[in-house]
């Protein structure tokens, strides 16, 4: 694995615009208020050919007796404990509080390498750093990670304590799970990761970042991202939730495979279907997770009830996977990894050319398609160039004939012949131009 840095501090030092300069984009959501960043959020990044792992933080407040930031905490405690190396952020203008000397004796006990950094410092003078050195952790660096200035010297000094012989990271499955708020995601990822790897309460909108964790299962290198509940934009009350929900479809877009957790206990409700649907038209494979399924009373036909419902409410994606799960007792669990791992496989297969022409040539002369204007579409030949998800090519006479249900026909001919379940598939017509 990639050695990890993690930056820690109080709220408001300025953690997570550092984090988003050194990672390139904007993954923290950063607001001029304390708890905006409740989860460690982590990105792979570079510095001077050396790869890492950055992990962002919620601020510290090691006094506070309010339950969300006890949740922050223990997160924060959680990052310490995994990091090769912390950046202990400091502010600058505001200079040392009671909370920063909380922090330091914390950081001091995890015998981990520190490197204190003095944020804020837009116009840099020495004697400004002076009562840093008072928190006993060395020298102090003062940045402005606003305006980019020093976080180049911080960097060269982490990277120059990493130790010796960390292994290159040799890539992972990414999967993106997203739904409702309150419908179980953090839970499902804690019971997958084996920690309280995320924040869950019972407050709807707890997690606001897409978190990514790394973590091996029998050999195999996965990276779960834990998104903010998707609500419907009229219910979307503050800046920080907006952002919130465009980090979860950013999630998606990223993502090899969504989970999409719903609420057994609720039904698949309409926002359920739209955010399904923002996924199938991604091109993404996905697996439809029914999750609290242990609180659903149950008799013989439970099961077949709740399917026909899926198939009536996603007609658009009839290929869908579904499981059944309890991510508060494990129930299942341990089926969510082994079909996201099928539907990826689905998503990448490919079908030889010839076995692929054979097949759509047969459709065709079992069914013709429609006649339109008096003229007919006719199909020359089919090739599958590109997967994830899996696009097939029709070279055709005029591409202006193809009608959707004749489209619809000839997916289903496809499906039929090979397993495709879980991946949506692209079928694309081009007209053969005549010195094709």
């Amino acid at each position: 694995m990639l050695p990890v840095i993690a930056i820690v501090g109080r709220p408001n030092v300025g953690k997570s615009t550092f984090f988003n300069k050194v990672a390139g984009r904007k993954i923290s959501i950063t607001e001029n208020r304390p708890g905006v960043t409740r989860d460690r959020i982590t990105a792979d990044c570079e510095w001077r050919g050396r790869a890492f792992t950055l992990v962002d933080t919620g601020g510290l407040e090691p006094n506070s007796e309010d339950v969300m930031w006890r949740h922050i905490a223990i997160q924060a405690s959680l990052a310490i404990d995994t990091a090769d190396v912390i950046l202990f952020f400091t502010d600058g203008r505001e200079g040392l509080t009671s909370s920063d000397y909380d922090v330091s004796d914390l950081l001091r006990r995890s015998k981990k390498p520190v490197i204190l950094v003095v944020n804020k410092i837009d116009d840099y003078s020495a004697d400004k750093l002076f009562e840093f050195y008072s928190l006993g952790l060395g020298e102090p660096m003062g940045i402005s990670a606003e305006h980019s200035r020093g976080i180049g010297d911080v960097l060269d000094e982490a990277v120059s304590r990493f130790p010796k012989g960390e292994t290159e990271d040799m890539g992972s499955l990414k999967i993106a799970v997203v739904g409702k708020p309150n419908a179980g995601k953090s839970s499902l990822v804690n019971k997958l990761l084996g920690e309280e790897r995320t924040i869950v309460t019972p407050i709807a909108g707890t997690t606001r970042d897409a978190v990514d964790t790394r973590f091996e299962v029998g050999g195999k290198a996965y990276t779960l991202i834990d998104t903010a509940g998707i609500r419907r934009k009229r219910s979307v009350e503050d800046d920080v939730e907006y952002y919130s929900v465009l980090r979860a479809f950013d999630a998606v877009r990223r993502a090899d495979v969504c989970l999409l957790v719903v609420d057994c206990a609720e039904g698949l409700t309409e926002q359920d279907v739209r955010i399904i649907g923002y996924v199938h038209e991604q091109g993404k494979p996905s697996v439809i997770v029914m999750n609290k399924w242990d609180t659903v009373e149950k008799d013989t036909n439970t099961f077949l009830t709740f399917e026909k419902k899926l198939k009536e409410d996603l007609k658009f994606m009839s290929y869908f996977k579904s499981v059944y799960i309890s991510a508060k007792t494990g129930q299942r669990v341990d089926k969510v990894l082994q079909l996201a791992e099928e539907v990826y496989a689905h998503a990448n297969f490919r079908v030889p050319t010839g076995a692929l022409n054979d097949l759509l040539i047969d459709a065709v002369r079992v069914s013709e398609p429609p006649s339109y204007n008096g003229r007919r579409m006719k199909l020359y030949y089919a090739s599958q160039p590109s997967v994830c998800p899996p696009n097939f090519v029709l070279m055709v006479n005029d591409d202006t004939l193809l009608h959707f249900s004749y489209e619809r026909y000839l997916e289903n001919v496809i499906r039929e012949a090979y397993d495709f379940t879980g991946t949506p598939i692209k079928i694309t017509v081009r007209a053969k131009k005549e010195n094709e």
